[in-house]
This record gives structure tokens, sequence and C-alpha cells, in this order.
């Protein structure tokens, strides 16, 4: 296991600046993840610690050394494509042992590896199958078995579970968290599902525009982002932005329509002007009549999405704005129907304070 150090990364590619004086430290055995939407420049600071690229400016160290100027095979790392690569006419015994034979391993100590590998990996007694025998998920794990059996100091995983059903990603998804425990080797994972990077993460980084925006535990990310942008992207956010008059905020207008014209608390303190976040798991539903001071309204039922354990609303405010719901399904014996009158609120610690300038 080896930590790994980004510092002050940097690559243009032509008139487009993929990475922007990018610096992070994952910790030895942590499973860090780079999330962030396409072309925010995670791949490609994947690829600068693989060594597929070099960086403009900055330097990658690898168990405090730095690797910048070595090749891929010189960095100890193992890597998990997103389309599996496996060779197709080579067994997946074969597969696995690949690298051992590309550094010259014995052959005894290639089949302990091997057999260790795909043991790791739940395959034991497959080493004699083809690739085009096994199913979305097997290859998968063959492919990670391959990564491990060189025995790398970092593992890096460039979306290795896109390809696969909902259903086998997530089972995937719970797999590799627990092999990654158990193996504690240092996992850089590269996705643009937020869902899996809360999922299997020790902590995230968020990229956007090719800056890092925020670092931080899953947790805190959804509770605490740096900013707008990390706030619209780990999870669904309903926006207010708002002044602050005698001790509360007057929201002026909403990210979909102007005039909801609410009275705001929020347990931080209040600012001259700000953006203001609410997630829509933490509105409360109500049907029946309320009165409301503040962080509350009546309104109209506009959308309805049934998604199983939960509902998504899209619900009307008085002046015109709307706002995102997403209560259990289980406190309705009625399903709330498009037209229906509802009441909606919300608690002051669960309001987010961002200030003003992130408003644009």
């Amino acid at each position: 296991m080896s930590s790994v150090v980004i510092d002050g990364v940097a690559r243009q590619f032509d008139n487009h600046r993929a990475l922007n004086d990018v610096s992070i430290t994952i910790e030895q055995g942590e499973f860090f993840s780079l999330l962030g939407p396409s072309g925010c420049g995670k791949t490609t600071l994947l690829n600068i610690i693989a060594g597929f690229l070099s960086p403009n400016n900055g330097r990658v160290l690898i168990g405090g050394k730095d690797v910048t100027a070595l090749p891929p095979y010189q960095r100890h790392i193992g890597m998990v494509f997103q389309n599996y690569a496996l060779f197709p006419h080579l067994s997946v015994g074969d597969n696995v042992a690949f690298g051992l034979k590309v550094r010259k391993v014995s052959r005894s100590e290639r089949q302990r590896r091997v057999t260790e590998a795909l043991k790791q990996v739940r395959l034991e007694g497959l080493a004699q199958r083809m690739p085009h025998q096994l199913s979305g998920g097997q290859q998968q794990r063959v492919a990670i078995a391959r990564a491990l059996a060189i025995e790398p100091q970092v593992l890096l995983l460039d979306e290795p579970l896109s390809n696969l059903d909902a259903r086998l990603r997530k089972e995937m998804q719970d797999e590799l968290r627990a092999l990654q425990q158990r193996v504690g080797i240092t996992t850089v994972l590269v996705t643009h599902d937020q869902e899996e990077a809360l999922t299997l993460s020790d902590r995230i980084g968020i990229l956007g525009q090719g800056e890092l925006q925020q670092i931080g535990a899953p947790a805190a990310l959804y509770r605490q982002p740096a900013n707008r942008f990390v706030a619209e992207f780990v999870g669904q956010a309903n926006l207010f932005h708002a002044s602050a008059h005698n001790g509360l905020y007057q929201a002026r207008d909403h990210f979909v329509a102007a005039g909801s014209a609410l009275q705001l608390s929020a347990a931080q303190p209040a600012s001259a002007s700000s953006l203001l976040i609410v997630r829509p798991e933490r509105v409360q539903f109500s049907s029946e009549p309320q009165q409301f001071t503040s962080n509350g309204s009546a309104a109209s039922v506009k959308e309805v999405s049934f998604a199983g354990a939960t509902l998504r609303l899209v619900c009307q405010l008085p002046g015109g704005g709307e706002i995102r719901v997403q209560p259990a399904e289980a406190h309705f014996s009625q399903l709330p129907a498009p037209g229906d009158r509802c009441y909606l609120h919300w608690q002051a610690a669960d309001v987010i304070v961002l200030p003003a300038q992130e408003r644009a």
C-alpha cells in the first residue's frame, strides 16, 4: 500500500485546459473517488496518475517517490478499465497471469498469485474458462484479479462498473468495497455516478471544469457543500436566492421561476444576501392545512413520480416557484395527484447557506 500525492497538476490539450492546478493527497489504504460530470478532467487525472499522460505542470508521487517521469510499468499500479480489456483468446487464468509473465515472474509464483487473486474475487475453479463463457460481472472480476495479481501499491479503477446492468452494478459495488477493505489496497476510482462514489468511498474529490471543487467524506460533501456546483452535483437541491431581513431570509426568486415570496430561517448566521439550499428529502409533505411563520408554505402538486420506497414530487409555490420534494411512499394511504393542495415545511437546521456570489 502507498499514498498518492497529486501536486499542482495541470494539463492542456490544444486550447482546452483539462486540469488546472489540482492538488490531492490520497492516504495509504484509502478508497478515494474522483467524481464529476463528463469533461471535468477526472479521467485525464487518472491517466496522469497511471502514467499514460504527462502533466504540463505539477508532479505525482506514489509512496513518497516522484513518479512523474516514470512509465506506467514502473509505477507499481494496477489498472481496471471500463471495458474490462480481457484477451478473448486467453483463459481466465492466463488473463490474470498476463502481467506476471510480462514481469518474468516464475511459473510456480505465477500459479500461486493467480490462484490467490481468483480467490479474492470469488472465481475459484474458473481458471480454465474463456472470457466469452463468463457473465459481465465475472469478466469485471477477472479484470480486477489481473490488476491485483501483480501486487500493486495502488489500484486505479476507470468507471469499472458502467457496463453492468443496475442490479449487477449494485452487487459489484458491494463486492468491490468488501474486497478493497479485505486487501487494504489504496484505491482510486473515477466515476460520474454520485451514488456509486457515495457508497464506495472513504473520501471523494469533486472535479468541475478542470478544477478541484471540494474534497471530503461522502456525508460532509452532501451536508456541507463548499459551493453551488457541489450542492447541485451531489444529490438534488432546491435553491433560493434570498436577502436577510430581521433575522429571516426573504426569498426573492427560485431556480425555476420567480416570485417564491418565502420567509426562511437557517441555523447559520444570516448574511445580507445568500443562496439557500434545501434537499428534497428534508422537505416535510402534508395534505392537512398548516400555518407557517417561516420555512413553509402552502403549495400544489405539479408532478408525481413513483420511485418505489419514495415519491418524487414537484410542487408549485404560490409565487410561481417550484420545489422538489421526496417523501417516503409508506406515508401515504393514497398517493398525491397533480393539482392536489399540499403543505410543505422544513427545519432551520436543514437549510444550507452559501454566499451570494454562488448565485451565478
